[in-house]
């Protein structure tokens, strides 16, 4: 497989971006009043990834949570720089692909405003050449609609195509529009379930990734 790799997406929340405490504390607050008071990280970490509507209307139990997406929203972005920051090697492993002809994409069921806000943050924003967000899609993962549309975008093949993600919805979008599925080790779902919902590979190290396409890891004395 080295070198015949030419285009690398990546799933935003859990995979690049350590958001994982933002998103949960985001759900808690938001849904005081909804959710019963037992209500914690453990309900929410399995849903992660999922579009946010259709995580509220299962907190919650109501049809129309319109209200309770946009108190979420309203939490998420009070505390974003806060919380967000970039997982370890993510930055120097992007810029380097970027650096050597990898096309690089961003496929999430985040919002635009708040995917390009975390992007510019961290400073990944200008290595990305395409994201498809929720909002540019009618199906989003577990579909496979985001991850060719983001192929498309980049007039890609899926077969040299690799999508990083941190969720099943993540693996089985990459699945069903034929590209090679990676998982990441340090999800908080766990590598099993990653393995088990179809990953090609699970990566514990953002810098696995040079192998796929014939770039050394550097070693620092």
């Amino acid at each position: 497989m080295t070198g015949k790799i030419k285009t690398m997406l990546f799933d935003l929340d859990g995979t690049i971006l350590d958001t994982n405490e933002l998103i949960i504390r985001s759900f808690i607050e938001s849904l005081k009043g909804y959710t019963p008071d037992d209500f914690g990280r453990e309900h929410i970490i399995p849903s992660m990834g999922e579009p946010l509507t259709d995580q509220m209307k299962r907190f919650s139990g109501l049809e129309d949570v319109t209200h309770l997406v946009a108190a979420y929203r309203e939490v998420n972005l009070r505390l974003h720089d806060e919380y967000v920051k970039p997982f370890e090697y993510v930055n120097e492993v992007i810029a380097k692909l970027h650096d050597n002809g990898i096309q690089i994409g961003v496929v999430t069921t985040k919002m635009r405003l708040t995917t390009e806000r975390g992007l510019k943050f961290v400073g990944l924003f200008d290595y990305v050449d395409s994201i498809v967000t929720i909002d540019d899609v009618k199906n989003p993962k577990p579909h496979p609609e985001p991850v060719s549309k983001a192929i498309e975008l980049l007039g890609a093949e899926p077969g040299m195509t690799m999508m990083v993600g941190d969720s099943i919805v993540d693996i089985q979008s990459a699945v069903a529009a034929g590209a090679i599925a990676v998982g990441v080790a340090w999800s908080l779902k766990g590598e099993k379930i990653l393995k088990e919902a179809g990953a090609d590979h699970v990566i514990d190290d953002m810098r696995d990734l040079y192998s796929f396409v014939g770039l050394e890891r550097e070693t620092l004395a």
